[in-house]
């Protein structure tokens, strides 16, 4: 992890825990997810990292030095699978996505698996309150915490839920179109209500607006690779390969987006396969998030 302080230095943050050495290629490390992978990540309530890690498959707690451990591996008795994001919510609690239980997890995507699911971790213990996703991903809350929106990006959609006072998710919805063009990955709720997903290996990003119409923002990606890609999904033959073989520029494999600087107006877009953080000046101000 990188602290990057206003000034624009940086400082790297190691986890203390052993883990094993990843691959040194990219199919190694984000396709056979080899060695530690930290993807969602939240602050707790003390300004610790919650962090959710594709490649161990658990929850950890890592302390602003490094020191690491483990909060959860498994529910009931089974392992947790490919743990994708974690956030918190203003009771405190944490929610976790799983995108695939299916060992290799690269099976989900070769056969659309519904074995996602939503956990979430209360004083109650740990259960999980919505399964049968299609490669859960990021999720974010409304203003009021009334409805859940979570990408499931195998399925390019976004579904959302109710959000009982208990916890549990009823009303499933589809939020917007039944397909957003391309694999949604991180969201985020800009202050008006419109939220925007970048599209991971289209490498585009958009946005729903409250009455369910599709805005283009940005379009970076490869129109071959994507096309390709695009069929594939379409006749449900999407491999490894296809996937590594579409990717843009500017932020290549655009994975997450938020809202940061003082007046949430700056666009910051993460990627997978980028060595920098392209950012820009947005119009319109992004939703706080609890941590701010």
């Amino acid at each position: 992890m990188v602290r990057i302080a206003p000034d624009g230095s940086q400082r790297l943050i190691l986890q203390d825990i052993d883990r094993a050495e990843g691959g040194s290629s990219f199919v190694d490390r984000y396709v056979n997810t080899q060695g530690s992978l930290p993807n969602g990540l939240a602050f707790d309530a003390d300004g610790n990292f919650l962090i959710a890690n594709f490649g161990t498959d658990t929850l950890e707690l890592m302390t602003r030095d490094g020191r690491t451990r483990t909060l959860l591996d498994s529910i009931d008795g089974r392992p947790l699978g490919k743990a994708n994001f974690v956030t918190r919510d203003s009771k405190g609690r944490l929610w976790l996505t799983v995108t695939t239980q299916m060992v290799p997890w690269t099976r989900h995507v070769e056969t659309m698996s519904t074995d996602g699911y939503i956990a979430l971790i209360d004083d109650r213990g740990v259960r999980i309150v919505a399964d049968g996703l299609c490669g859960t991903n990021e999720l974010r809350f409304d203003p009021a915490e009334e409805w859940l929106y979570v990408a499931e990006t195998t399925a390019r959609k976004i579904t959302r839920f109710r959000v009982g006072a208990d916890g549990d998710l009823t009303h499933r919805e589809t939020y917007g179109p039944s397909n957003v063009g391309g694999f949604c990955d991180g969201i985020a709720f800009d202050a008006y209500g419109n939220l925007w997903s970048t599209l991971i290996m289209a490498d585009r990003l958009i946005a729903i607006t409250p009455e369910g119409d599709l805005l283009t923002l940005i379009d970076d990606g490869d129109p071959v690779g994507n096309a390709a890609l695009d069929k594939a999904w379409e006749e449900g033959c999407v491999t490894p390969e296809l996937m590594a073989g579409a990717t843009g520029t500017l932020a290549p494999w655009m994975a997450s987006i938020t809202f940061g600087g003082p007046d949430l107006q700056t666009v910051y877009l993460g990627s997978l396969r980028g060595s920098t953080i392209p950012f820009f000046r947005s119009p319109v101000a992004g939703q706080p998030l609890i941590y701010w």
